[in-house]
């Protein structure tokens, strides 16, 4: 083409633009596509995201938002694209952001809080089956692009999941029991209970998601809860033991023994009833364990926990000549409220009547590890007896990280 031909062509261009309302420096390109292999998935499930459409070597911004009781978390990472036009999250790097290292669910778990709101917090939202699921949009903002949204779903309590309040006087027991789907084949029925908190409301959220996985599960309440003690004092071994049979006689219940859960206090009565109920309960869960009796709390001239009417004295070491099945201790190595580490490798170094029990050592975590990976979760715990939050160790990436490799652990155990 002659530099004529080629001036006239350049003049076409020119009209063109002009046409449209736009200069060549002010031309949009097209939105980026947002690609999610999974739109629907239980909450601790990955999702793998990839951003198509880019330019080789274009910076491109993905964000994930929440919304939560307190108002909108997000998460946000910025990228450049490979030289295929792609930015595929599990295996890109951040340039800056809310997480660093490549980690594809890491815009999920290191949303922050919004502005305004206490840092300290983790994610929160109501009850399971008053919110079953929440929306997760995901948003991505190339060079001189629009952006490109999509919204994911994120399951907290499967559709068919039922659940009741379980009452003391009518029940023997106090908290929530949580049903799989009807026609669900039957699974290891699930006893899970909290720390110092009491459990009850606190496990809620890890009771639904383990009956929407198909297992029946009791969120037990163990004191505060009415006609239970007001404080962590003089609690019955045999009342943990009620709870599990009730969940035990569950019509999706697999026979063969329950699983017992426990975080932080909770430790204690788990390994417990695995050692003085193996008939009843098979295997234990214990996060940021103790492998020994501690005192009651905030009281500690009480004693914890009783069987048969005795207390359990402090500092007794938690035997394990009678325990049937596996004891799984998932610990930090950064926990700042106890030794837990320590107290984990104590109790894989024991032995049962049958199977060999583990540790789960995390080295850069802290105290806080007891549920499913894939949301934000603080570092801190707010104490009642305070008024204050107080650090629980490691730090939210550690963390993260640790939830991510046990809670698949944990599922093992259950689906033993």
């Amino acid at each position: 083409m002659g530099f004529r031909g080629a001036k006239g062509l350049l003049g076409l261009v020119a009209l063109a633009l002009l046409a449209t309302g736009c200069s060549a420096g002010e031309q949009k390109r097209a939105a980026a596509a947002i690609e999610v292999d999974r739109p629907v998935t239980l909450v601790d499930e990955a999702v793998r995201i990839r951003i198509t459409g880019l330019n080789a070597g274009e910076r491109v911004t993905v964000t994930a938002e929440a919304d939560d009781r307190a108002g909108t978390w997000k998460g946000e990472a910025r990228f450049t694209a490979d030289r295929r036009g792609v930015v595929d999250l599990t295996r890109a790097k951040p340039l800056s952001g809310t997480y660093a290292g490549a980690d594809g669910m890491g815009l999920f778990w290191s949303m922050e809080a919004p502005p305004g709101g206490e840092s300290r917090r983790s994610f929160e939202q109501l009850f399971p089956e008053q919110e079953r699921d929440f929306t997760v949009l995901l948003s991505a903002t190339g060079d001189d692009r629009p952006a490109a949204r999509r919204e994911i779903t994120r399951v907290r309590m499967a559709e068919g999941v039922g659940s009741r309040a379980l009452l003391l006087k009518q029940d023997k027991v106090a908290g929530r029991l949580y049903q799989p789907p009807q026609g669900t084949p039957k699974r290891a029925p699930v006893l899970i209970f909290g720390g110092s908190e009491g459990g009850g409301d606190y496990t809620r959220p890890e009771a639904a998601l383990l009956a929407s996985r198909g297992h029946p599960t009791l969120s037990l309440c163990y004191f505060g809860c009415d006609g239970l003690p007001k404080e962590l004092a003089n609690i019955p071994l045999e009342y943990f033991a009620e709870g599990a049979r009730l969940v035990a006689r569950q019509p999706g219940a697999k026979p063969g023994g329950v699983v017992a859960i426990g975080a932080s206090r909770g430790t204690e009565p788990a390994q417990l009833l695995a050692q003085y109920y193996p008939d009843v309960v098979r295997d234990a869960v214990v996060f940021a364990p103790t492998d020994q009796i501690v005192t009651g709390f905030p009281d500690m001239s009480k004693p914890a926990w009783l069987r048969g009417g005795k207390p359990f004295p402090e500092g007794f070491p938690i035997p394990y000549d009678q325990v049937r099945g596996t004891v799984l201790a998932i610990a930090g190595g950064k926990d700042t409220l106890w030794d837990t580490r320590k107290s984990s490798e104590s109790i894989a170094a024991r032995r049962g009547t049958a199977e060999p029990h583990r540790a789960l050592i995390h080295p850069g975590a802290g105290h806080a590890l007891n549920s499913y990976p894939h949301t934000p979760r603080s570092t801190f715990s707010w104490a009642a007896d305070l008024q204050d939050f107080i650090s629980m160790g490691g730090s939210r990436p550690a963390d993260a990280k640790a939830r991510a490799q046990a809670w698949p652990e944990v599922l093992r155990v259950l689906t033993r």
